[in-house]
């Protein structure tokens, strides 16, 4: 097999998880030791699984963007992922502790965040983070309208905090903090034909979520079928640093049904503050991870109209 055709390959077999962490009893039972079924991919295209919250490099068998389970496989990967605790003078994978909530609400293995919740530095919030699944690259602050960075406000609303209240005219999302303010961040809204107003709830939260562009969007940008592959469930994007939907997504429903609109991050930071987008949200990647650690499964999002 060519170099080339070894790559596509390797890009199209790359997935992320979309499913709630598991139990690890049920975990070893189900995935021959592993935390999951999935491949994991980093920038340089080696395949990863993950096994008590560690990455371990996977040189197997691929199929249906799945591994074809290998004995064999196994025991070097766990070889592996002891030899490398033993350097660190860490516990062995076997050993990790759990996963906490926040992780598992997460629903991928991202290093478990607190908010900062200080005075914000913007050389710090938005600088290069490294402790990713892929890389964040750092921004550019400077050359942004300083007022689309992130900053708390004075923010007037009969709305609890926790809640999200979008100013599509503005380019402004809002987190209802107590006493009469709030987080605001710049993000990137609908454009002419795409906007959309109204409430509706964040159903789920995603890490490097995949991306499955509606069928009406490949019709109208024919580009996009040469970007899809087949993943779980449809054709789609899989998570990483050449998705659309960033680091974090947060998924929008109404009355109990998925509105297709996400909060999510953005491969095009230079589009916040303007409308451009088919209906989402985007934010700067910092910024959606910074709302993703604070913001409850569950919350009331306001779109204003």
């Amino acid at each position: 097999m060519s170099f080339q055709n070894r790559r596509k390959l390797l890009v199209g077999a790359a997935t992320t998880l979309g499913l709630a962490t598991l139990p690890g009893r049920v975990l070893a039972q189900t995935f021959d030791g592993f935390d999951d079924d999935r491949l994991y991919q980093d920038g340089n295209g080696q395949l990863y699984r993950r096994r008590g919250g560690q990455y371990v490099p996977y040189n197997g068998r691929v199929s249906n963007g799945r591994p074809v389970p290998d004995s064999q496989t196994d025991i070097d990967a766990e070889a592996y992922a002891r030899r490398r605790a033993e350097r660190s003078g860490e516990p062995p994978a076997a050993e990790a502790p759990n996963q906490t909530p926040r992780q598992q609400q997460a629903g991928y293995p991202v290093p478990p965040q607190e908010p900062d919740n200080g005075p914000i530095d913007y050389t710090r919030a938005y600088a290069a983070i490294a402790n990713e699944p892929f890389p964040v690259q750092a921004i550019a602050y400077k050359k942004f309208n300083p007022i689309y960075l992130r900053q708390e406000v004075d923010f007037r609303t009969t709305e609890p905090p926790g809640t999200i209240v979008v100013d599509p005219k503005a380019h402004f999302l809002y987190l209802v903090l107590p006493n009469g303010r709030a987080r605001r961040y710049g993000v990137g809204v609908g454009k002419q034909g795409f906007s959309w107003s109204g409430t509706a709830t964040v159903n789920s939260k995603q890490a490097w979520p995949d991306w499955y562009p509606p069928k009406e969007m490949i019709a109208r940008r024919p580009d996009l079928a040469r970007e899809v592959d087949k993943l779980q469930s449809g054709l789609g994007v899989p998570g990483g640093s050449r998705n659309p939907l960033g680091a974090r997504a947060m998924y929008l429903w109404q009355n109990n049904k998925d509105t297709l609109f996400r909060i999510h991050g953005t491969l095009e930071p230079h589009s916040i503050g303007k409308s451009v987008s088919s209906g989402c949200i985007r934010m700067i990647n910092q910024d959606a991870i910074d709302l993703f650690n604070r913001v409850e499964v569950g919350a009331k999002v306001v779109v204003l109209g």
